[in-house]
């Protein structure tokens, strides 16, 4: 420094130089009398080590009443130049008996001159570049901008504020009867306490105050004698009191009379030439408090004004404005100011949950990516001041107390600062900001962050709760995909897979689901999922060894101790079995068992599944060990179970009725069809419909006397169950008639009369019916009837096809019918092909497959077996359209083999 030496020219305060405020109408001197002036690289570091400078001198000038401002604009402008500009910065201090000036150059002149007078706008505080200039409007006393053709530099002024000398603090006159109230004298009791909380020194008037002579009381604990008051939610004591570096408040001394005297105390920790700390107490009765008591804090001064004449909050500057749902925005903006506020090296800013037990960080800046965003921290992390996150704390150096704050460990700082952020008493977070070197911050500095803290902490649970509400919107669209997802399936093992999937990982680490089949039924343990699929297992087999949970239908989530305390046996008892082993075995079962233990032994919660009254099974969720759900997300959760509930009923209905279904489709299904000698059989068989084994169209072949066989193949008008029950009716017809010795029209013509007496419920029936008698010749005779049937058709070995029976009328419609039979002989190596009209009415848009498709299909199966041709005439079917058959389809055929050669 360089006491006396003026500024240079293109420094000087004159209009011609660039200031915003010419007018000069100070009346204090403004000579130069010191001066500080260094360079600073264009690195991230520059700007720590630019706001240590400025600091340093200042706080050597004495000039602590504008240090704060000063560094906070140091920051922002030399954060422009070595970070945005990308060139190196210096610094010049320049002090006067009134304030001090500070100058920024760089060597970026391509910037735009913002000036006021030019209507150009300075653009909003919210961005990056040129904040600096709207902190130097709100918080100097005058800056400006000016321009060299090799550099740029902007300087402000601040002035020291006016003040009486030797004035730190004053109130009004006020009237006699005003003032404290306090007895003939004023005893002010002076209290010494040593390292080890001893006292050490003891005035008179202690001694008139609590009754004690100093040789009675010296060398013993404060403590024995200090009625402490207990503040609930904090387990501060005088302990701790009396190591902080200073404290106010008020507490009681237990007199020589066994009364409790009230006092006012206010701390302070000192130490000797030997570097031996000890606290000075200064202690008056609680109602002359106005001794010792420091002033309340009036409200902040307004310090700027915008162009409009409306004032301008300073921290609203120096925090910014961020949208008021850019939740991120604001706490890194809180943070990165802060850690300037305070020359850290790092800080941080957590936000409590709902319950306030623990802390989530949710901005960080100087600290690893490791530490970033949604880490948490419980809020009590031990007992005493320090252990919690609700009063402000200082930490000298962390290395003497390991674990402290465990957010810092191993990051290498070594002091920090932390104050809570609180709205109506309500704790909503935490900020702190740290230091690499040990001793860095004070009592002074955690007020200083405590304002801070104060006046963003409105903002901060503002935006909280936008955030919330948002989260909660987004809760809603989870429940109506989930909703989505449920009601896409009726199948029982889909569904509990789904309520599994969509609770791991979003809403907890592990899911087990227990259904109950009936009110006479225990739980039983369906499914099991957990986020590590190794862990699955052994989950599974611990849930296995302990009983389900009571199925209580009282609705929400209740704590189920059960798997933790399992877990927890589990691995004791592998542990100790673990010790009589060989050495080579050690590990070898309980690494597994101590793996399901860590992740079934933190929370676990059990929601009742209740569909129409009535409960039918279990939700389980867990978490790992010592951990907890946020209860955002159990009622999340309770609302998910309630779909996943009625889903799970759904799908146990349709599975019911499903197997319903099936067995009374599988009872109208012809049972295994008997052999016939000399003659080839095959039968392919679709119903239309998901989950139809049984539709319109059916087929059916069966003994009758004289060693005949009877055939049949039939389509009832229609799909589904009722053109089923009509085809149980014509199979079961069909048997009992041709085995009472009937020829194949009376069957059919007693079918239809049978048909015609459902009523309402009768639907009209195309059948081909027929007589197989084997010969032995090796030929094959048969006698049919085309009741309204696709004609057979009949495959010569030269290839031909020809129909092998003439139409006639069909059956449920006419009551008096003329049926005739019709006589086939069917040759070695020929076939006979029956199908119904799901074959022959194939269709792929205005494209039918008709009776002559079928016709040249089948002229390419000459010489294979009958199960071939009915395969290959079904390929072609299916490959004819892309769609899936909408009709039910039959296909019977018969192939009489040609004789062995030899």
């Amino acid at each position: 420094m360089l006491p006396g030496e003026h500024p240079p020219a293109s420094g000087a305060e004159h209009p011609d130089h660039g200031s915003l405020d010419p007018a000069d109408n100070r009346t204090r001197s403004s000579v130069i009398t010191a001066r500080a002036a260094h360079t600073f690289e264009p690195v991230g570091r520059s700007v720590a080590a630019a706001r240590a400078f400025v600091r340093d001198t200042l706080q050597g000038w004495g000039f602590g009443d504008v240090v704060d401002d000063a560094v906070v604009l140091t920051s922002e402008l030399v954060t422009n130049a070595v970070v945005h500009a990308g060139t190196a910065a210096e610094v010049v201090c320049l002090r006067s008996g009134d304030g001090v000036r500070i100058e920024v150059s760089d060597r970026y002149p391509e910037r735009e001159i913002p000036l006021q007078s030019s209507g150009v706008a300075m653009g909003s505080p919210d961005r990056e570049g040129g904040r600096g200039l709207q902190l130097c409007a709100a918080l100097a006393t005058r800056w400006g901008v000016e321009y060299s053709p090799a550099h740029k530099h902007v300087w402000f002024r601040l002035d020291l504020p006016e003040r009486q000398v030797g004035t730190r603090t004053a109130g009004p006159s006020v009237s006699t009867e005003l003032l404290p109230l306090a007895d003939e004298r004023v005893r002010v009791a002076v209290i010494q306490i040593d390292s080890e909380g001893a006292v050490s020194a003891w005035n008179d008037d202690a001694q008139e105050l609590f009754g004690y002579p100093a040789k009675q009381i010296i060398g013993k604990p404060l403590t024995d004698y200090a009625a402490w008051p207990h503040t609930p939610g904090t387990s501060t004591g005088i302990a701790e009191a009396l190591r902080l570096s200073r404290w106010e408040g008020s507490y009681g001394i237990r007199a020589a009379d066994g009364r409790v005297v009230p006092v006012y105390a206010s701390h302070l920790r000192v130490r000797d030439p030997q570097g031996e700390p000890s606290t000075v107490c200064l202690l008056v009765r609680d109602d002359e408090r106005a001794v010792l008591a420091t002033p309340q804090r009036g409200a902040a001064p307004e310090s700027a004004h915008r162009a409009d004449g409306q004032s301008t909050d300073p921290f609203e500057t120096f925090i910014g404005s961020p949208a008021p749902d850019d939740l991120d925005g604001l706490l890194q903006r809180t943070v990165e100011r802060s850690r300037d506020m305070l020359d850290g090296d790092a800080a941080f800013l957590l936000l409590a949950t709902d319950d306030e037990t623990e802390l989530e960080v949710r901005a960080t800046t100087g600290l690893p990516s490791a530490r970033q965003r949604f880490a948490r921290v419980p809020v009590d992390t031990g007992s005493g001041r320090y252990g919690t996150a609700r009063m402000p704390a200082v930490h000298e150096d962390l290395s003497a107390v390991p674990g402290a704050v465990p957010l810092l460990n191993g990051t290498g700082m070594r002091s920090v600062v932390t104050v809570p952020l609180k709205v109506e008493g309500r704790l909503t977070g935490s900020l702190g900001v740290a230091a690499e070197g040990a001793g860095r911050y004070s009592n002074e500095e955690a007020l200083r962050l405590q304002f801070a803290a104060d006046r963003i902490a409105l903002a901060v649970e503002s935006a909280r709760l936008g955030e919330l509400e948002r989260l909660r919107r987004g809760s809603l669209s989870f429940l109506v995909e989930a909703s989505d997802l449920l009601a896409g399936t009726l199948d029982r093992d889909q569904t509990l897979a789904l309520m599994a999937q969509m609770t791991v990982p979003t809403l907890a680490t592990w899911c087990a689901v227990y259904t109950i089949a009936d009110t006479a039924s225990e739980p039983y343990l369906s499914y099991v999922l957990h986020e590590d699929e190794e862990r699955i297992d052994g989950l599974k087999a611990l849930l296995g060894r302990i009983d389900p949970p009571e199925p209580v239908p009282t609705p929400g989530a209740r704590i189920w101790p059960a798997p933790a305390r399992a877990a927890h046996e589990a691995a004791l008892e592998a542990s100790v079995r673990s010790l009589d082993d060989e050495p080579h075995h050690l590990g070898s079962g309980i690494g597994s068992t101590l793996t399901t233990a860590a992740s079934v032994g933190g929370e676990t919660v059990v929601l009742p599944l209740v569909a129409r009254n009535r409960v039918i099974g279990m939700l389980v969720l867990g978490k790992p060990s010592e951990d907890h759900f946020r209860q955002e997300n159990l009622e999340l959760a309770e609302d998910l179970s309630r779909r996943a509930a009625l889903a799970l009923d759904n799908s146990r209905l349709y599975s019911e009725r499903m197997a319903i279904s099936q067995s009374l489709q599988r009872s109208l299904l012809p049972p295994d069809m008997p052999e016939v000698p000399g003659v080839e059989v095959e039968v392919i068989y679709r119903a239309a419909g998901e989950g139809n084994e049984v539709g319109g169209d059916f087929y059916d072949l069966f003994t009758i006397p004289d060693g005949a066989y009877g055939f049949a193949i039939g389509d009832v008008c229609g799909t589904g169950p009722e053109a089923a029950a009509v085809t149980g009716l014509a199979r079961h017809a069909l048997r009992l008639l041709a085995r009472e010795g009937y020829s194949g029209p009376a069957v059919l013509e007693r079918l239809n009369n049978a048909i015609l007496d459902e009523g309402e419920r009768s639907r009209f029936l195309t059948l081909l019916y027929g007589e197989l008698r084997p010969q032995e010749d090796g030929s094959a005779l048969l006698k049919v009837v085309c009741a309204g049937h696709p004609l057979p058709l009949r495959l010569r070995q030269d290839g031909s096809v020809e129909a092998a029976a003439e139409p006639q009328p069909l059956l449920g419609v006419m009551d008096d019918l003329e049926l005739y039979e019709q006589t086939v002989r069917l040759e070695p190596g020929d076939v006979l092909l029956c199908v119904t009209d799901g074959i022959t009415e194939r269709r792929e848009g205005s494209r039918m497959l008709g009776d002559d498709g079928l016709a040249e299909v089948l002229k390419g199966c000459t010489g294979l077996t009958a199960g071939a041709v009915a395969a290959r005439v079904m390929r072609a079917v299916e490959r004819f359209a892309a769609d899936s058959p909408s009709d039910d389809m039959a296909i019977l055929t018969m192939r009489v083999p040609e004789p062995q050669r030899n």
